[in-house]
């Protein structure tokens, strides 16, 4: 039957950053600490701590099963993908969609949810 425990990590009032049930990771969106970066600042922000929160699961982002994107202004697309290219492991890219939407602070430029095999 598996391990049917449901992990949770950095539980707070209104969320947790992490939760692992079945063998899957699932992060929360994950946003820059420092919002004042460019989008390639942001982008690396977010990346390290998905990576950080991953092997907190022990898993790593050649385990990303998929990823969604969500970007504050689609001209920053370019900015972000020359981050992504740079972190993803090649042979490993994952499933991933990209999509413009207004976060919920204007100063954050991207936003990254991913799920994970663990």
């Amino acid at each position: 039957m598996g391990n049917r425990i449901i992990q949770r990590f950095d539980v707070g009032a209104r969320m947790s950053e992490m939760s692992v049930y079945n063998g899957i990771a699932h992060l929360a969106g994950q946003i820059a600490d420092d919002a004042s970066a460019d989008i390639g600042g942001q982008t690396r922000q977010v990346l390290a701590a998905i990576d950080g929160l991953l092997a907190r699961a022990g898993s790593d982002r050649t385990k990303i099963l998929m990823a969604q994107i969500f970007l504050a202004d689609l001209a920053d697309f370019p900015g972000m993908n020359a981050e992504w290219d740079a972190w993803v492991t090649p042979g490993h890219t994952p499933p991933r969609a990209t999509v413009q939407a207004a976060l919920a602070n204007p100063q954050w430029r991207v936003e990254i949810v991913v799920t994970a095999a663990v």
